[in-house]
């Protein structure tokens, strides 16, 4: 076991591992920290957070879906004072690495907050979220025009020297230009796939069963289309990515990386199996010694076409 190399590199950030945890879906890491060894998974990428306090969307908020889910939480969080002073302590002391979510309504927001956390030591890198589609203000307009990412990624870029990974939204016909927008900009790397847009209804009441009737979807149902993108990226565009969408176990972490991704994050299987992360760093483990893979990253892009 301690043969293979699982280390991963993203621009300057260094992972022990390419296992993270999703944004969103573990709140801030206290509320899944007694269900798993959190020191051992690759990173964790905090519960977005936001200049001011949100309280998000109204009930119901969630749906579950044939092999999916739906949400449009609207990224309620405490803001990014309470963040500082009450959140970053936990996660200060966990021994993963942490990397920032940040969601704002205006270009100003996304600066302004990662200006302020550049200088907390604790946060390694920020994961500027370009495209969440269950909020009303920003969110899909951004992550839907390429010029709206370029702005976001240069002004972002000139307050911090800390890596930045663009999280790319999938609602849009050629990712592989936003990624490249992306980098351009001077992003290190992006984050493939956010959630697609969906909805459910109710027959009988023939209402939506969310209030904000759309909602964005997760959940294994959406691999094949998180696996396409994270491809079409990896063919075009010279950046790391990390793939999220739909990775319930090792071998959908292992095909992520087969196409092109440097790391993954796990976070819809989180509310089914919160041990999820270190049952995928143990197989993926397996997996290299009987395909006598010694260096993890050696995986990464290596389909055949």
């Amino acid at each position: 076991m301690n043969s293979i190399d699982l280390s991963v590199k993203i621009g300057s950030l260094e992972l022990n591992n390419p296992v993270m945890l999703a944004s969103g879906t573990v709140g801030y890491g206290n509320e899944i920290s007694e269900f798993t060894n959190l020191s051992r998974i690759g990173g964790i990428v905090t519960k977005s957070v936001s200049l001011k306090p949100r309280k998000g969307n109204p009930p119901n908020r969630i749906f579950e879906t044939s092999s999916g889910m739906l949400n449009a939480i609207g990224l309620a969080n405490v803001g990014l004072e309470e963040f500082i002073k009450t959140k970053i302590p936990f996660l200060k002391e966990i021994g993963s690495t942490l990397i920032c979510n940040i969601a704002a309504s205006t270009i100003e927001e996304y600066v302004e907050c990662t200006r302020t956390l550049d200088s907390e030591n604790t946060v390694k890198a920020f994961e500027i979220n370009v495209s969440c589609p269950n909020v009303k203000d920003g969110g899909l307009i951004f992550g839907n025009d390429v010029n709206n990412v370029r702005r976001i990624t240069e002004k972002v870029r000139a307050v911090t020297d800390k890596p930045i990974i663009i999280k790319l939204s999938p609602n849009t016909a050629s990712i592989k230009d936003f990624a490249q927008a992306a980098k351009d900009e001077g992003a290190d790397a992006v984050s493939a796939i956010n959630t697609l847009v969906g909805t459910a209804f109710d027959i009988y009441t023939k209402k939506p069963r969310i209030k904000n009737i759309t909602g964005g979807l997760s959940g294994p149902a959406i691999k094949p289309v998180a696996l396409a993108k994270v491809l079409e990226i990896s063919r075009n565009v010279d950046i790391p990515i990390i793939g999220i969408g739909g990775i319930a176990n090792w071998k959908d972490a292992v095909e992520f990386m087969i196409c092109g991704a440097t790391a993954i994050q796990i976070g819809t299987i989180n509310f089914i199996n919160p041990n999820a992360s270190i049952e995928i760093i143990e197989g993926i483990i397996q997996y290299c010694q009987e395909t006598s893979i010694t260096k993890i990253s050696d995986l990464v892009g290596t389909y055949s076409i």
